[in-house]
């Protein structure tokens, strides 16, 4: 299943300069982890050391954000998004 992924510009530099772009996975812990095989300097932003997302990443299968979901093993359906959003603070 093809699901349409957006990442933030800030992050597009490791994603060959694209902020919009298709990822082929049959359940969204593949998309997952087909996001970060096909653009792996993307990994070092959205994931720690340990494999935890960073605190101030977001990730959202489309208007969820994961952290709330129960599991990852979700079937992807036509249509699906996966966006990745940065918290920005400062004062």
């Amino acid at each position: 299943m093809r699901i349409q992924v957006s990442v933030p510009l800030l992050l597009s530099d490791s994603t060959k300069g694209r902020t919009k772009f298709e990822l082929e996975a049959e359940t969204l812990r593949e998309a997952l982890e087909r996001l970060v095989e096909e653009y792996p300097l993307l990994k070092v932003h959205l994931y720690t050391e340990q494999g935890d997302v960073r605190k101030h990443v977001l990730l959202y299968y489309n208007e969820d954000n994961i952290a709330w979901l129960e599991k990852l093993d979700i079937p992807l359906a036509e249509g699906d998004k996966l966006r990745v959003l940065q918290a920005v603070s400062g004062g």
